[in-house]
């Protein structure tokens, strides 16, 4: 096992031992393998950055390392794509530990020599890891703690190199949820934020936006490629994406709508005219409904043959008959489910319910979901007809003070 830090400035002999340049920095490649092999060293020969491959190298540790041949290749080092400076790109830089869901800073970096190939297995974060590199002289024979996270594991890099990409990334922070790579992505700057969420499928990129405040879900969509955004837009609810559509330019808003598929589109243009602090600006269009007529074994199949269906589903809206909107009953999930099969929706259904207009103050909305401990409130027209509802999650938002807001977990997310 070895630390970066041993042999960074370490001595690189020729064939006779003499010293022909130094260690400046370690090369690795990035690819889908856990633990990236080291592909070669830069050496400093005065004032002179070259590159040195591992086939050029018949030793290397922490004395340094030793030539194979004589002959040396001085022209200046260029980053080729998909390597990373381990002092350079990797020291000092902040890393997502996926296995401990936090953002943690690399002190130190661990190699091990695996088969005559020398690899990266793991990032030191620990202030040992640091002493080790400020204070080599001290640090031998220490018995204190080092805390090593297994590079396996590491989710992201916050690196400024243009050509480092993990390209595992996806993967590994699919492994977390939604608001816990949000909260990662918020501990690192806007930039590398913006990385994260760009890294992930359209879904989990929707779902982790969700997630993130306002500011920021404006800002990542508006600095990304037209086209992925509306993709990831499509993905979230039709009141989140209606919001984040609500707070950008409105050129800009307005080419991203309409970059949209169909239905997702016509759900999101339906809330862009609300307010947001009314009942129009709060509430979503994903909800069920079912016409009075169905018995309840009925309306249990149509659920099950339904393409898409919200995320959570508590309540069903009953309407007075096919293709009406107009609201007549409310029932609860669990309660048609406990129904006797045969039994008409009209006698399970609740034929009085609390409902809100689409202009009523987003506050007193959310007010009268507490009061009335509901899940959500349906929200309708002067003639009766359902528009939306508002979830109690985002209701509770109003309602709580701002530095509990992202504490309160997603009940419909």
């Amino acid at each position: 096992m070895l630390y970066l830090s041993q042999v960074l400035g370490r001595s690189i002999r020729d064939l006779e031992g003499e010293r022909v340049a130094t260690i400046k920095d370690v090369i690795v490649r990035l690819g889908e393998e856990d633990h990236p092999p080291m592909t070669g060293i830069v050496a400093r020969y005065r004032r002179r950055d070259f590159f040195l491959p591992r086939g050029r190298l018949k030793e290397f540790g922490e004395h340094g390392a030793g030539l194979n041949a004589d002959i040396l290749d001085l022209r200046p080092f260029a980053r080729r794509e998909g390597e990373v400076l381990l002092a350079r790109d990797v020291l000092d830089k902040q890393l997502i530990d996926v296995d401990g869901k936090r953002v943690v800073r690399v002190n130190d970096v661990q190699l091990i020599d695996a088969g005559n190939e020398w690899r990266v297995t793991g990032a030191d974060v620990s202030l040992q890891g640091l002493w080790r590199r400020l204070a080599p002289q001290n640090f031998i024979g220490t018995s204190r703690t080092v805390e090593v996270i297994d590079w396996a594991d590491v989710g992201y890099l916050a690196t400024d190199a243009a050509t480092v990409q993990l390209k595992s990334s996806r993967d590994k922070l699919a492994r977390l949820h939604p608001v816990e790579i949000a909260r990662l992505a918020e501990s690192l700057s806007y930039h590398h934020g913006s990385d994260i969420v760009e890294a992930l499928d359209d879904e989990t990129a929707a779902e982790t936006l969700e997630e993130m405040s306002a500011e920021d879900q404006a800002r990542i969509i508006g600095e990304m490629d037209e086209e992925r955004a509306a993709d990831i837009l499509e993905w979230m609810s039709p009141d989140e994406a209606a919001d984040v559509l609500g707070d950008l330019p409105e050129e800009k808003a307005e080419d991203l709508l309409n970059r949209m598929e169909g239905d997702e589109q016509a759900d999101v243009a339906e809330l862009l005219p609300y307010e947001d602090d009314t009942a129009g600006g709060l509430m979503t269009t994903e909800f069920v409904t079912l016409p009075r007529e169905l018995t309840v074994g009925e309306a249990l199949a149509r659920l099950r043959e339904m393409a898409e269906t919200p995320n959570m589903i508590y309540y069903l809206y009953v309407t007075e008959r096919e293709e009406s909107w107009k609201l007549c009953g409310v029932i609860a999930l669990r309660s048609l489910i406990l129904a006797e099969q045969n039994a008409p929706l009209a006698l399970v259904m609740r034929d009085e319910f609390q409902t809100a207009h689409a202009d009523d103050p987003a506050r007193e909305v959310a007010h009268k979901i507490a009061e009335y401990n509901l899940l959500a409130l349906p929200v309708v027209d002067e003639a009766g007809d359902i528009l939306g509802i508002v979830t109690v999650d985002d209701a509770i938002e109003l309602l709580l003070p701002k530095d509990w807001r992202q504490r309160l977990p997603r009940v419909f997310g």
